[in-house]
């Protein structure tokens, strides 16, 4: 069969995710799909990989992605006849210690509240399901009977099968050598084959995605590991069904293969594979092959295994697997599309969960592709999560070996990643270290998370209170009571010019900037579905001149999301000025005296009232001052050119010393904002939740006749009842500790889950935000009514509900 000339959709790669995604265009979409693969379907990673299928994840959507998986996998095999080698024999996670079972039981309560069934099981009851076990070591053991275990190379020929049943066009030992470009849209794909002209183009290239990405000016920041198991004779006494386990504290896992044991591991000191061609590049001709036995490596891992489970001592091992896998640097996988080409999407860096992740990811991608958006809230494993910083080949290698070795460590709250640091830094660093500072990092940016006065101070982690704790407090109450200072140079700002800047945000914009010069603007953008696809701040400088707001982690994503939809024909140009500026949030009841002591500017409620923009003199140096909050206080955020952001800041320092000004970090503008009501994008609000359903209706221009994204689908949602709301939790018990994900109770029957946690200080309880579902609609008089508990590692805490701010309901103070 030769090569067609044109075809709607080519997918590049021929693994389980290529394949899936074929499928899924060709089943449900009806695409016309081509399919290329450089060797034999199977022939990169997907023949060697250990095939386990857990679904479990701390993210609702992804967790649906990888329960979906499993419902394709059960029924595949009646619809193509081709057997899948799916089983599902369920999966143990041992705990051998508190901190280990403390994190089970918050997954457990996370399965709850995404309507999953995990149980937890007594060392006795893992000893009779598994007898072949050591159990002497365990505290326990979570149980997920639906996980289970599938032939990757099997479960991929069916769903390519069934792609071919359903019309794609699979073409092996084809190589894409590159790409005919029109702008920043791929027009035809280049092989060794000939040309094919296309619409669309789907990269799920596994450990080449990377380079074949690079074709079309994308970056798909991938690192190869090496990764090892070992499949062993039969074993007497092991079942056939028993379940697969994971062993974290050993850092090894388990399952059943003809009558024997596959047992792999994830060590510390994990081996990237240096192929030593230009850039790392991955070489063309790596099909079904493997890297030699390491036994010296893996040996760490034969210890542990041996120590889980004796009979492996003395049993024969059949053959070693020693083959590439694709990581990422923060262990999540790669979906989505990139800014730098509109029509290339991208499906990949499966960290070992590609079969898991398989089946699911194939639908959620092929309908990306189809329709231009996510068809849910995949923020996690986006490609737009990442940033200029993951170009650097050397930077990336580093972070992702640190993930591959934290892969089975126990996850704690807060925790930080070490490698690649300092990376990116604001001009206050040094200033802000000698000061106590104790930094996190942020899409490569230093950011101090919390301040000390013992030197040499850093987090100390633990699933109860940190020892940061204290100090965070003080920080939030200095805040409440005097005047904070904030260094968030990290915020992603671009600038939107042009005669039709207004016309253009009017379309993007869910709430109303056709304001005035000086005014601003809080609002979110929405997609199709009336989802909110990010929350920001827009500020009007001037007729054609906007200064647009947002998080550090969402630079790429949010420049991305306005660019694609300026309209065509608009004249506007939207600038990445996020290295131009610094940022100091001054906040405070004193912030206003503070201010007043360096600027000749009317700094008063009636020169400048919340909600405005100005230009201000500090210093010597033009200043643009934003009166907005993200704590709940009077304040300003003031935008100071990049190199005088160090002078600005001394000269704040100096003129707020008679209102004992102090340095704040991150961990206290959590508590703050917490205590406020404020949202935050990526959890308490996604791309799944309209802002009516959030409480932000108010930003919504619906009374004005200006049509916008997600317009139609958002008065589809505001005309009936609501099937979900955001409401506050709070918690009188100083030892509950919460984080999210915990199971909203009411009247004893779950209603949803928390999506954001933390602890208020200044009303003294811990703090929860969640929506309350009821399909019928949740009605104020529904949440008020009811009696309320959350489910907080297995244990029900009460709970109080709260429909209004904490903390300043009225926002007096923030516009005082």
């Amino acid at each position: 069969m030769s090569l067609p000339s044109h075809a709607q959709i080519v997918v590049i790669g021929g693994g389980i995710i290529g394949c899936s995604t074929a499928y899924h265009l060709a089943r449900d979409h009806k695409a016309d799909v081509v399919l290329l693969e450089q060797g034999k379907l199977t022939s990169g990673s997907t023949w060697h990989a250990a095939g386990l299928v857990g679904q479990l994840r701390s993210s609702a959507s992804i967790t649906r992605v990888l329960k979906y998986s499993v419902d394709l996998y059960k029924g595949l095999e009646a619809e193509t006849g081709l057997a899948t080698g799916w089983k599902m024999t369920g999966c143990l996670r041992l705990a051998t210690n508190q901190d280990r079972w403390t994190e089970f039981r918050r997954l457990a309560t996370t399965a709850r509240s995404f309507g999953m069934d995990m149980h937890l099981v007594s060392p006795d009851e893992v000893k009779r399901m598994w007898p072949l076990m050591d159990t002497s070591d365990l505290v326990g053991a979570s149980w997920l009977p639906t996980d289970g275990q599938a032939s990757p190379s099997d479960i991929t020929q069916s769903l390519a099968k069934g792609a071919r049943m359903h019309g794609a066009k699979l073409f092996e030992d084809v190589r894409v050598t590159g790409f005919e470009m029109d702008g920043k849209r791929i027009v035809k794909v280049k092989t060794t084959q000939g040309d094919i002209g296309c619409e669309k183009v789907i990269n799920c290239a596994g450990q080449w995605a990377r380079q074949v990405g690079a074709m079309a000016g994308i970056n798909v920041p991938l690192q190869p590991v090496k990764h090892q198991y070992i499949i062993t004779e039969a074993i007497d006494g092991l079942s056939a069904d028993a379940p697969t386990i994971r062993d974290p504290d050993r850092r090894t896992y388990f399952k059943e293969e003809v009558g024997g044991l596959v047992m792999g591991g994830y060590e510390p000191d994990s081996q990237a594979w240096e192929t030593n061609l230009p850039g790392g590049d991955v070489p063309d001709d790596w099909e079904f092959r493997l890297f030699d036995d390491d036994f010296d490596h893996f040996e760490q891992h034969m210890i542990q295994a041996i120590a889980r489970v004796p009979a492996l001592e003395t049993v024969g091992v059949k053959q070693m697997i020693n083959g590439p896998e694709s990581f990422t640097p923060d262990g999540n996988f790669i979906l989505g599309t990139a800014p730098e080409c509109a029509n290339m999407f991208v499906g990949a860096g499966f960290n070992a969960f590609g079969i898991a992740s398989g089946g699911g990811a194939g639908w959620v991608l092929a309908q990306w592709a189809i329709d231009g958006e996510a068809p849910l809230d995949l923020w996690t494993v986006d490609i737009r999560r990442f940033s200029g910083l993951h170009k650097d080949r050397d930077w990336v290698c580093a972070r992702t070996l640190e993930a591959y070795g934290k892969h089975y460590t126990v996850a704690f709250p807060h925790e930080e990643y070490e490698s690649g640091r300092p990376r990116i830094v604001s001009p206050l660093y040094e200033r802000l270290t000698t000061h106590g500072a104790v930094f996190g990092s942020k899409l490569g940016w230093e950011r101090p998370n919390w301040f000390s006065t013992k030197p040499g101070a850093r987090d100390e982690y633990s699933m109860a209170r940190q020892n940061w704790f204290d100090a965070v407090g003080e920080e939030h109450r200095h805040v409440r009571e005097k005047v904070g200072i904030f260094d968030q140079s990290s915020f992603a700002k671009y600038e939107l010019t042009g005669a039709d800047a207004q016309k253009a945000l009017d379309w993007i914009c869910a709430n109303d900037v056709s304001k005035p010069a000086g005014r601003l603007t809080y609002t979110q953008l929405l997609n199709t579905r009336g989802g909110i696809e990010a929350d920001l701040t827009v500020a009007r400088l001037a007729e054609d001149r906007f200064y647009i707001v947002t998080g550090t982690g969402f630079r790429t994503h949010d420049f991305g999301w306005i660019e694609d939809h300026i309209e065509a024909g608009r004249h506007a140009k939207l600038l990445d000025v996020t290295e131009d500026f610094g940022t100091l949030s001054l906040m405070g009841p004193e912030a206003r005296n503070v201010l007043a002591a360096i600027t000749d500017a009317d700094v008063s409620n009636a020169g400048f009232p919340f909600g405005h923009v100005r230009e201000i003199a500090i210093a010597g140096h033009t200043v643009r001052a934003l009166r907005v909050t993200y704590v709940g206080e009077l304040g300003w955020e003031l935008h100071v050119p990049i190199a005088a952001t160090g002078e600005v800041f001394d000269a704040l320092v100096e003129a707020g010393k008679p209102f004992e000004i102090k340095p704040v970090g991150y961990r206290a503008l959590e508590s703050l904002r917490l205590e406020k009501g404020y949202r935050a994008w990526g959890s308490d609000i996604t791309p799944n939740d309209s802002p009516f359903e959030a409480g932000l209706g108010w930003a919504v221009k619906l009374k004005k006749d200006i049509d916008f994204l997600g317009r139609k689908a958002t008065e589809e949602v505001a005309a009936k009842p609501l099937g979900k709301r955001l409401a506050c939790f709070t918690v009188d018990d100083p030892d509950v500790v919460l984080l999210g994900r915990e199971t909203i109770l009411r009247d004893g029957e779950p209603v949803g889950y928390l999506t954001s946690g933390g602890h208020g200080y200044t009303v003294g309880k811990g703090i929860g935000y969640g929506y309350v579902r009821k399909a019928e609609g949740v009605s104020e008089d529904f949440l008020r009514s009811g009696r309320y508990e959350l489910v907080v590692a297995m244990e029900n805490v009460p709970t109080e509900i709260h429909l209004e701010p904490l903390y300043d309901p009225s926002a007096s103070r923030v516009k005082a």
